[in-house]
């Protein structure tokens, strides 16, 4: 009796470790089929043979496919864990542009507009006579309301005196619109220091720094404009992202190009299933 009962043990057994298994389900894919949740009350190891129990990994590691066929791997990630209310960097939108603006040179006064507003549009010509640098457009998606959106823009700009020995300035501003309204915007002023080695030429940086927050969701149009206030000098040369002439050994467009960087950073949220 006892030798019977042996033997449909060893039969059993055998069925078992041939067949699929599925729990919640009448037809497994694999040898073992989870239909639903599962709990794991103990580490999961992974590894293992027949002699030899799996690799449980590391406290912080994470398992990682290695493609079909091969065994998961336990890596270490060098992320930092972020709680729900923080920020994280969803996009960086990046670009530069070498042909800038020369429409804003001799023989232009200026728009005499010294303020401007957030929400000016870029075609209110009574609110400042814009110019886009077109290569500096973006459109920028954004999916959660809860979000800051940081503009850097530098762009090079370049003046030249009428007589080299005589100073002039130029009295300028550029802005970031979002969907053709200001949102950012930093007034300048650029002045010639009589220098005739550099044949009336002065180079400037321009630079603004802007943090937008809780810009609506969807797809949203960001530009760069600038224009010209005044000058004390209407001869007096004067571009913006670009050099004013490729003849002079002081300057060219990759030395004065304009660049745009937007950072999207949305809050963190976690739902529970």
């Amino acid at each position: 009796m006892k030798r019977k009962y042996f033997n449909c043990i060893m039969i059993i057994g055998s069925i078992g470790i041939q067949a699929q298994v599925g729990v919640n389900t009448n037809s497994p894919l694999s040898m073992l089929d989870v239909n639903g949740k599962t709990t794991l009350r103990k580490e999961l190891r992974v590894g293992g043979t027949s002699t030899l129990i799996g690799n449980a990994g590391l406290n912080g590691q994470v398992l990682v496919s290695q493609g079909e066929g091969l065994t998961p791997v336990w890596k270490s990630l060098n992320i930092s864990l972020m709680d729900e209310g923080q920020y994280k960097l969803i996009n960086s939108y990046i670009s530069s542009d070498q042909t800038g603006i020369t429409t804003l040179s001799g023989g232009i006064a200026g728009d005499a507009v010294y303020k401007s507003n957030v929400g000016d549009d870029i075609t209110d010509t009574s609110k400042g006579v814009w110019k886009k640098i077109t290569g500096l457009d973006n459109t920028v998606l954004i999916k959660n309301e809860k979000n800051r959106v940081t503009y850097q823009v530098q762009a090079g700009v370049e003046m030249k005196a009428p007589v080299a020995t005589t100073s002039q300035n130029v009295s300028f501003t550029c802005g970031v619109f979002r969907d053709g309204k200001l949102v950012a915007v930093r007034p300048d002023k650029l002045s010639s220091n009589n220098n005739p080695e550099k044949s009336g030429l002065q180079d400037y940086i321009f630079t603004l720094n802007y943090t937008e927050l809780n810009v609506p969701a969807g797809n949203h149009t960001v530009e760069v404009a600038c224009r010209k206030i005044g000058t004390s000098d209407i001869n007096t040369e004067f571009s913006i992202g670009r050099n004013i002439s490729n003849s002079n050994t002081i300057s060219n467009a990759f030395t004065l190009e304009s660049m745009i960087k937007i950072d999207l950073m949305e809050q963190i949220i976690y739902t529970a299933n």
